[in-house]
């Protein structure tokens, strides 16, 4: 084979290994979608003349005599990263000049699930995406043919799926592993509901910063995303004989225990470090502000949206998992290195 001919082959895979980034941000150059830094696009310019890269033409025409509209379902109670997360697919699509068609539901029961994929359907959607708060969501779609892309946002990249997500498991390591750099030995996670997706996820990142540590993983509280039940692990904590430090699988239950230690006159950091998971706006006003982790939902918003425009354009392309979205650190002043155990 020549190398024209080659060339002419070349896919989206061929472009973002040669110039070193993912699929999903070459599709973010070549649909002029933002979110991509001036040294990248440059890269993958290069990449896509060096390579003669050709989206599908074809397919772009089939695309044109469409909708132009995406179906997005949610499932679950509207928290915080739900909720970002289509904030900012909704608006990464109207960058991409596509509409959204919405079906919000709290339980993701198979019937329910049908009913929302009848509707969206009937709208002449180009592509569904899958806002999966519970693993129950992924089961109720693994069973349907839907006729187009779909794409779930799910962290635990089960099999089977086009999925995007932010690492939970990395941002629970890191943050873990931040409190053990400050000296931090005994760790108490409250974590979030057993059927989240994402609970598990940073659960899981918890689990293994401690065993790479040589560290032992108590028990953790489980808790339902809310201030509330925050609330309550911090009146339970407050009675345990060593921690020094709490990892909150969010920042809403993060407030619920600083406001239950200050009730029981323990001081955050001075007896008792903790750190969150969400970076709401709100975290930096905390009393004291909170050391959280950031998830940066305009750089999903945006991947969620490359997939789903790749996928229209090569719709042949098999079901798997993309690379997740680092999160980062916030560090301020709810955490510092340990003085005596909370007793």
């Amino acid at each position: 084979m020549s190398r024209d001919d080659k060339a002419r082959v070349a896919n989206i895979f061929d472009v973002a290994r040669l110039a070193g980034v993912s699929h999903q941000t070459v599709s973010r150059v070549v649909n002029e979608l933002p979110n991509v830094r001036p040294a990248t696009r440059k890269r993958v310019e290069d990449a896509i003349r060096q390579l003669r890269y050709r989206p599908s033409t074809t397919a772009r025409a089939l695309v044109t005599r469409r909708s132009r509209t995406i179906g997005i379902i949610t499932t679950g109670s509207p928290d915080y990263g739900p909720s970002s997360t289509l904030q900012s697919l909704t608006e990464a699509a109207r960058e991409a000049r596509y509409n959204v068609s919405i079906s919000s539901m709290l339980e993701a029961d198979p019937e329910s699930m049908r009913g929302a994929v009848e509707t969206l359907l009937s709208q002449n959607i180009e592509a569904m995406v899958l806002i999966a708060a519970h693993r129950t969501a992924l089961d109720a779609m693994q069973g349907f043919e839907l006729g187009v892309p779909l794409v779930a946002v799910d962290s635990s990249a089960r099999p089977g799926f086009h999925s995007v997500s932010i690492d939970q498991f990395h941002g629970a390591r890191i943050a873990t592993e931040y409190l053990i750099g400050l000296g931090h030995r005994d760790i108490v996670h409250l974590a979030g509901p057993e059927h989240s997706m994402d609970a598990a996820e940073r659960l899981r990142g918890w689990r293994h910063a401690l065993s790479q540590a040589g560290l032992v993983a108590r028990d953790p509280f489980v808790g339902d995303w809310s201030p509330q039940s925050g609330h309550r692990f911090g009146q339970e904590a407050a009675d345990a004989p060593s921690f020094t430090a709490v990892f909150s699988s969010n920042d809403q239950m993060a407030l619920g225990a600083m406001f239950a230690f200050a009730e029981r006159g323990i001081r955050v950091p001075d007896d008792v470090s903790i750190v969150g998971f969400d970076d709401i706006p709100e975290s930096a006003y905390f009393s004291p502000p909170l050391t959280t982790v950031h998830q940066d939902f305009a750089a999903l918003g945006s991947d969620i949206m490359a997939t789903v425009l790749e996928l229209l354009a090569d719709g042949e392309v098999e079901p798997e998992p993309v690379p997740h979205t680092a999160p980062t650190l916030v560090a301020r002043l709810s955490a510092a290195p340990p003085s005596t155990p909370l007793r």
